[in-house]
C-alpha cells in the first residue's frame, strides 16, 4: 500500500510540472445505411479459400484462452472506434452487436498465427493489436463512413434503404487507392518488365504477392520513388550491419520505413535514442525486432521514456530496455503502462526490476492474461505477498498460457516431493519444458534414492546435474556403509 501511495504521489509531482494546452476536433462518423455489392462482403468465401473457418481454434485454443482473445478483440475495436470519433457508449453498444464480426476477427487472427497456436504459445496484446488494427484501418479505407454498419451486419451487406442509390451504379469506395495501388504494383511496361522499384524489391528477395500484399496493408508503399525513397533506406539499413536476408521482412512489418526522410526524420530519431541509452551495435537486431520503433515520433517516445523514469529506472537501464524490447514503445502510457504498473504495485512487486527484467509483461491485459494468473496462485494457496514474490523473482510467469503451460506443470508438480513454498523460491520451474526437462529429470533424481533442490535439478546444465547428482549418491551410499559397519561394531561388541 506505501509503494502505491508512493507510486500516485510521483505521479502528481510528475504532472505539477507539466501543462499542456490542447484543441481537439472530434471526427464523426456517419451511420447512413447504404448498398453496395455482394462482393464486398465476399468474406466467407476468402476464408474458405484461406482455411479460415474457425476449425483451427476450436480444435487447437481452449474456451479459456478463446474468451480472453475475444475480450481482446473487442478492445482493439472499441480502441478502433474511438479513434474514428465514436463515443465509448456508442462503441461498446456496437461491439455489443458484433458477435459474428468479433468471431470473423478471431478466426483471422489464428490463421495469421497458426505456427504459434501450433507450438502452445499465446500472443502477446501487441501481436494480436499488430494483426487486427491494420485490417481494421483496410476496413475503413475500403468501407469509410459505413464501417460501423459493416461491423454491425457482419457477414451480410447493410440493409438498403429506398434513398440510396441504385446497386448497378458504381460506389465511390470501390475505386480505392488500395485498389489503384495494388494494379499498379503489377502493371508491366511495353519491354514487359515490372517498374524498377518493384524489380528492386524482387531482387532484395521479395516476391511480387508478398508485395501485393504489403501494398493491399498500406497503398502508398506502391508510390514511393526507388532511387528518392526505397533505394536510400535500404542501402542505410545495410549500412548498419542489417543483413539482406532480413531487409523483406523488416518492409513487410513497417513499409512506413520507406517514406521517412533520412535526413530529417530517421537519423535524427537514431540520435535521439542513443542519446537515451540505445546500444548503437544493436540497431539492426533492434530494427529486425521492431522497425516501427523509427517511425514513432519523438514525442512517442519521450512519453514512453518519462514514464520509465518516473518508475524509477535509470538511464542507463532505460537505454537497456529499448535495446532489448523496443516494442514498449508502442504501449499506451496511460492505457497500457500505467494501469499495468499499479497492478503489479498492488501485489507488491517493484515495478522497475520487472520493467527491466520483463518488459513485454506490460503489454499484456489485466483482465485477460494478469488477473486470471494471479487468481490461478491465490485458489492454490499462494498469498498475494507470495505471488508478489514469484513474479519478483521470474516475470516471465504471467506470460505464459494458463492451459498450456501453468496447468499441466502445477498438476505434475503435486507429483514431486517438494513444499509448495519450493515454488516461491523457483518458480522458474514454470520456464521449463515439462517434458523434455521437467519430467526425465526428476525421474533421474527419484531413481537415485537422493533429493535435490528444485533448482539444482532444473537449472543446472546436464553435465553439472549428473555430477550433483553423482555426488549425492555417493555420499548416500558412504553413509550407509558407515551405518553399516557401526552396526557391525556394536553386533562384535555384544558377543
Amino acid at each position: 500500500m506505501r509503494a502505491l501511495c508512493a507510486f500516485h504521489s510521483a505521479k502528481l509531482s510528475c504532472l505539477s510540472k507539466v501543462v499542456i494546452f490542447t484543441t481537439t476536433t472530434t471526427p464523426t462518423i456517419t451511420r447512413t445505411r447504404l448498398s453496395f455489392p455482394a462482393k464486398l462482403f465476399s468474406c466467407q468465401a476468402q476464408f474458405a479459400d484461406s482455411g479460415i473457418d474457425g476449425s483451427f481454434s476450436l480444435k487447437v485454443v481452449s474456451p479459456t484462452l478463446l474468451a480472453a482473445e475475444r475480450e481482446e478483440a473487442k478492445a482493439v475495436l472499441s480502441l478502433f472506434f474511438k479513434k474514428q470519433g465514436l463515443s465509448n457508449a456508442v462503441a461498446t453498444r456496437t461491439i455489443n452487436k458484433s458477435d459474428h464480426f468479433i468471431d470473423h476477427l478471431i478466426a483471422k487472427l489464428h490463421y495469421i498465427y497458426k505456427s504459434r497456436y501450433l507450438v502452445g504459445r499465446e500472443l502477446t496484446t501487441l501481436e494480436i493489436r499488430d494483426a487486427l488494427i491494420p485490417y481494421l484501418e483496410s476496413l475503413l479505407e475500403e468501407h469509410g463512413n459505413i464501417i460501423v454498419d459493416v461491423v454491425e451486419n457482419f457477414p451480410n451487406p447493410p440493409v438498403k434503404e429506398k434513398t440510396v442509390v441504385p446497386v448497378s451504379q458504381p460506389n465511390p469506395t470501390l475505386d480505392s487507392k488500395k485498389l489503384k495501388a495494388m494494379s499498379r504494383v503489377s502493371e508491366i511496361d511495353p519491354d514487359g518488365k515490372l517498374r524498377p522499384h518493384v524489380l528492386y524489391l524482387i531482387e532484395l528477395g521479395m516476391d511480387l504477392e508478398k508485395i501485393k500484399a504489403i501494398t493491399q496493408r498500406f497503398p502508398a508503399f506502391a508510390y514511393y520513388s526507388l532511387e528518392g525513397k526505397i533505394k536510400p533506406v535500404v542501402e542505410f539499413l545495410l549500412d548498419l550491419g542489417v543483413p539482406k536476408s532480413d531487409i523483406p521482412t523488416i518492409l513487410n512489418k513497417r513499409p512506413q520505413l520507406c517514406g521517412i526522410s533520412l535526413s530529417e526524420n530517421l537519423i535524427p530519431t537514431m540520435t535521439f535514442l542513443e542519446n537515451l541509452g540505445v546500444d548503437k551495435k544493436q540497431w539492426a537486431k533492434v530494427i529486425y525486432r521492431f522497425p516501427a520503433l523509427l517511425t514513432h515520433s519523438r514525442q512517442k517516445v519521450k512519453t514512453t521514456v518519462e514514464f520509465l523514469c518516473e518508475m524509477g529506472l535509470s538511464a542507463e537501464s532505460i537505454g537497456k530496455i529499448l535495446t532489448r524490447s523496443p516494442n514498449i514503445i508502442s504501449y499506451s502510457v496511460e492505457d497500457k503502462l500505467r494501469p499495468t504498473a499499479e497492478y503489479f504495485l498492488s501485489l507488491g512487486v517493484d515495478v522497475a526490476v520487472l520493467l527491466y527484467r520483463c518488459p513485454q509483461t506490460f503489454g499484456l491485459s489485466i483482465e485477460a492474461n494478469l488477473k486470471p494468473v494471479t487468481e490461478f496462485f491465490l485458489e492454490r494457496g499462494y498469498s498475494i505477498e507470495e505471488i508478489g514474490i514469484m513474479i519478483s523473482r521470474y516475470g516471465a510467469l504471467y506470460t505464459f498460457s494458463l492451459s498450456e503451460n501453468l496447468i499441466p506443470k502445477w498438476e505434475f508438480f503435486l507429483t514431486m516431493d517438494y513444499s509448495k513454498s519450493e515454488l516461491v523460491k523457483f518458480p522458474q520451474y514454470f520456464g521449463y519444458s515439462l517434458v523434455e526437462r521437467i519430467k526425465p529429470r526428476y525421474a533421474l533424481v527419484k531413481e537415485s534414492g537422493v533429493s535435490l533442490l528444485l533448482n539444482q535439478v532444473l537449472s543446472l546444465s546436464y553435465s553439472d546435474f549428473e555430477k550433483v547428482l553423482d555426488k549425492k549418491v555417493k555420499k548416500m551410499l558412504s553413509n550407509k556403509d558407515k551405518s553399516g559397519s557401526s552396526d557391525d561394531l556394536r553386533a562384535d561388541n555384544v558377543h
